[in-house]
């Protein structure tokens, strides 16, 4: 990587801030569009605020083997737990522990008013995406510093977006 730069060494030079989640009782074929629109691995399923699981391509495909996907929802499929570390742990041992416990995804947690929920994530995609970066330019969009939009923002892009879809409707 050719850079004056240093090179992202932890967790936090890495992730991506802002989790998709779902409750218990969303379809899985809900969960397959948000996976594909938005290019993710893996959904958390959220119960009264706190992770309770993570439903992704391995429990999506496990749900198509069965044959039923048609009816289930993320609680009937989910992988239950979430593995979560803290934003400063080297990029490696986050790549070991991905491969330990059999995970693409490890989540960074962050707690207010008695509630635990997911803040962050590092996958497979971040480490390839460093892999194959030719200079950290390449890398702007991750990690803690990455530029994002305001919460304003968000909150009026999806509420038009909700708003078009519903105009077109019957």
């Amino acid at each position: 990587m050719t850079d004056s730069s240093p090179s992202p060494s932890l967790v936090r030079d890495l992730m991506t801030v802002g989790v998709f989640t779902c409750d218990p009782a969303t379809p899985v074929q809900d969960i397959a569009r948000v996976l594909l629109e938005r290019h993710l691995d893996e959904v958390v399923v959220l119960e009264e605020g706190h992770n309770v699981g993570v439903v992704g391509q391995e429990e999506l495909s496990q749900a198509y083997v069965r044959g039923d996907w048609e009816n289930l929802t993320a609680e009937q499929v989910m992988r239950v737990g979430v593995v979560a570390i803290k934003a400063d742990l080297p990029l490696k041992t986050a790549a070991q522990l991905m491969h330990d416990h059999k995970v693409r995804t490890l989540y960074i947690t962050h707690h207010a008013g008695g509630v635990e929920y997911p803040a962050a994530y590092i996958s497979y995609r971040h480490l390839v995406q460093h892999i194959a970066a030719h200079d950290l330019e390449e890398l702007k969009n991750l990690g803690i510093k990455a530029e994002r939009q305001s919460p304003l923002d968000v909150f009026i892009q999806r509420r038009d977006a909700a708003r078009k879809s519903a105009t077109k409707r019957p």
